[in-house]
C-alpha cells in the first residue's frame, strides 16, 4: 500500500508539472502575442501633400436691391412675381392712390383760394397807391397793403409746395424696378396695407444678376494669412454633392467677427453660374488649396499625435509654472543653431517633432523629425532618420486613458 501511495503521489506531481508547463507556455505565448499586437502602426510613404483650408459658406447674389415704398396705402395691383426677370423702370406694383388724389383736390382748392386772396391784395394795393397819390388816404396804409400782398404770396407758395408734394406721392404709388434683374423675393400681396412711417417697408428683393454669384464664408484667423485675392477654390453643395464647382477668392474683408473669443474673417469668393444650377441661400462646402507638393516623403498625422503614456505625464508636469526664483531655462541647442544660421522659413523655425518606431524587441524608439505642410491625413517630412516603408506607431491599444477621454 505504501508503494501504491508513492506511485499515486508521483503521478499527481507529474500531472501538476505538466499542467503548469502547459499554462506557462500558454501565458508566455499570450504575452508575446500581446506584445506583438500592442501597437498599431502606419507606414511612411511617398506621394502628394495638399494643404487645404475648408469652410462652409452661403451662396448669395453679388448685388441685391431692396425695393420699398415711400407712401402708405393698400396694394392695388401686382405686375410681377417670384423668379420673374424685370427691366429697369418696369412697373412692379401699384398702391391705391385714392387718398392721395383726394388730398391733391383739396390742395388745388386751397391753391385757387390763395391765388384769389393774392389777386385781391394786389388790386387793393394798386387802388390805394392811386388814392395816396391824390392825398385821399395816409401813406401808412400802403405798408399794410404791401404786407397783405406778401402774406398772400407766401400762402400761394406754401399751398403750391404741398400740392407738388402730393403729386410726387401720387407718382410714388407706382413702384418701378430700379435695375435690370430677377425677382428673388416678394413680401406683399394684393389687398395688403403697407405703412411707410419711420422705416421703409421692403416690397421686393431684386438680384442684379444670378449668372455671377458670390460665397460668403468665414475663415479662422489662423488660416486667413494664407489667403490672397485671385486664389482658386473648389466647392460643393448639398444639392449637387457629386459635382465640383470652381470659384476665385475676391477679397478678405477687414472687419472681424468675434464669437466666444474665436476670431474669424469674412472671405468673399466669386462664382460663375452660367448653367443656373446654383441658387441663392445654398450652403457651399469650400475647399481652398493653399499649398501643394508632389512626390515628397510624408508621415501619417496620427504618428505625430501619438505620445506614450509616461511621456504625456512628463509633458503635463513640464507645463506647471516654475518657482519665482527659479533661473530661466537655457534655449535649446537646435534653436540656437537655427537662429545663428539665419533660418527664416516657417518650417525651419518650427520646433522638431517626435515620432516613434519599434525595434526588434517591439520597444518604442523615438525619432526627431522636422515637418512641412500638412493635409488632413499626411504631413511632409523635411528631415529625420526615416525612409518610405518605415512603420510608425500611431496608437497604443493597451492605453485605456485615451478611451476614457
Amino acid at each position: 500500500m505504501l508503494r501504491s501511495f508513492f506511485k499515486v503521489r508521483y503521478l499527481v506531481l507529474a500531472i501538476v508539472l505538466v499542467i503548469s508547463g502547459v499554462l506557462y507556455a500558454q501565458f508566455k505565448e499570450r504575452a508575446e502575442k500581446s506584445k506583438l499586437e500592442r501597437y498599431r502602426t502606419a507606414q511612411v510613404d511617398k506621394g502628394a501633400v495638399i494643404q487645404r483650408i475648408t469652410a462652409n459658406g452661403t451662396l448669395n447674389p453679388v448685388s441685391v436691391v431692396n425695393v420699398g415704398t415711400q407712401v402708405s396705402g393698400t396694394v392695388l395691383k401686382l405686375h410681377t412675381d417670384y423668379n420673374q426677370p424685370v427691366k429697369a423702370n418696369q412697373v412692379l406694383l401699384e398702391i391705391d392712390p385714392a387718398l392721395i388724389k383726394a388730398r391733391i383736390q383739396q390742395f388745388e382748392a386751397n391753391m385757387r383760394s390763395a391765388e384769389a386772396t393774392l389777386r385781391l391784395a394786389e388790386t387793393t394795393l394798386q387802388r390805394n397807391e392811386t388814392l395816396v397819390a391824390k392825398g385821399f388816404i395816409s401813406p401808412s396804409t400802403l405798408d399794410q397793403n404791401r404786407k397783405e400782398v406778401d402774406v398772400a404770396n407766401a400762402q400761394v407758395a406754401q399751398v403750391r409746395s404741398q400740392l407738388e408734394q402730393e403729386k410726387t406721392n401720387l407718382a410714388y404709388t407706382i413702384i418701378r424696378s430700379p435695375i435690370d434683374g430677377i425677382v428673388i423675393d416678394r413680401k406683399v400681396d394684393i389687398g395688403q396695407t403697407v405703412a411707410a412711417s419711420f422705416q421703409t417697408p421692403t416690397l421686393f428683393q431684386i438680384a442684379r444678376d444670378l449668372e455671377n454669384m458670390q460665397i460668403d464664408t468665414s475663415v479662422a484667423e489662423a488660416d486667413v494669412g494664407k489667403l490672397s485675392a485671385g486664389m482658386p477654390i473648389r466647392f460643393t453643395t448639398d444639392a449637387f454633392p457629386d459635382r465640383d464647382f470652381a470659384g476665385k477668392v475676391r477679397m478678405v474683408r477687414l472687419n472681424p467677427s468675434i464669437q466666444q473669443n474665436v476670431v474669424t474673417y469674412n472671405v468673399i469668393v466669386d462664382v460663375t453660374n452660367d448653367q443656373g444650377l446654383l441658387k441663392p441661400g445654398m450652403t457651399a462646402q469650400v475647399n481652398i488649396v493653399v499649398s501643394e507638393k508632389q512626390d515628397v516623403i510624408r508621415l501619417p498625422n496620427a504618428a505625430l499625435r501619438f505620445k506614450p503614456p509616461r511621456e504625456e505625464k512628463d509633458s503635463k508636469a513640464a507645463t506647471k509654472p516654475a518657482p519665482k526664483n527659479a533661473p530661466a531655462a537655457a534655449p535649446a541647442k537646435t534653436e540656437a543653431k537655427l537662429e545663428s544660421a539665419g533660418a527664416t522659413s516657417t518650417a525651419a523655425r518650427r520646433p522638431p517633432a517626435r515620432v516613434f518606431k519599434l525595434n526588434d524587441k517591439r520597444e518604442l524608439v523615438p525619432v526627431e523629425v522636422r515637418v512641412g505642410i500638412a493635409s488632413n491625413q499626411h504631413t511632409e517630412l523635411l528631415s529625420g532618420a526615416l525612409q518610405p516603408g518605415d512603420e510608425l506607431v500611431i496608437r497604443d491599444l493597451q492605453d485605456r486613458s485615451r478611451e476614457a477621454k
